[in-house]
């Protein structure tokens, strides 16, 4: 745990409302988790903030999901359902690719002449005789 997050755990008096950073310390999950959850509907930002702006969290609402087994639960099984499903895209993705395949489509494979060009493997002398 660095410095900043045991600092804010210690405070004796926490603020009234938090940001997201707050929220997920106190409850215990990650900072990516905290979007999950109010998607989820299992955490409600005060007002109406823009979808790209900061949210902040009622102290008093954090509090009450903070001490709810229930909740807690709930929470933890949303986050869980979350990677389970981005798991398995990634492996349905994986499994619908077309394996790549090491030699060219037969359409670009070079092809290669046969014949020996004009004075190849000859010395000099016995092309000067040929001609």
């Amino acid at each position: 745990m660095n410095s900043q997050k045991i600092e804010f755990l210690n405070l004796r008096n926490i603020p009234a409302r938090l940001r997201a950073e707050e929220v997920a310390c106190l409850l215990g999950f990650q900072l990516r988790e905290i979007p999950l959850l109010v998607s989820g509907g299992l955490l409600r930002p005060l007002g109406n903030p823009p979808v790209t702006g900061v949210k902040y969290f009622a102290t008093v609402a954090i509090e009450e999901c903070q001490r709810d087994p229930k909740w807690l639960a709930q929470a933890s099984d949303r986050i869980v359902r979350y990677w389970q499903t981005m798991n398995e895209k990634r492996k349905n993705r994986n499994r619908t690719a077309k394996p790549k395949s090491i030699d060219p489509p037969a359409d670009r494979q070079r092809r290669f002449c046969t014949a020996k060009p004009k004075g190849v493997g000859e010395s000099v002398g016995e092309t000067e005789m040929n001609t």
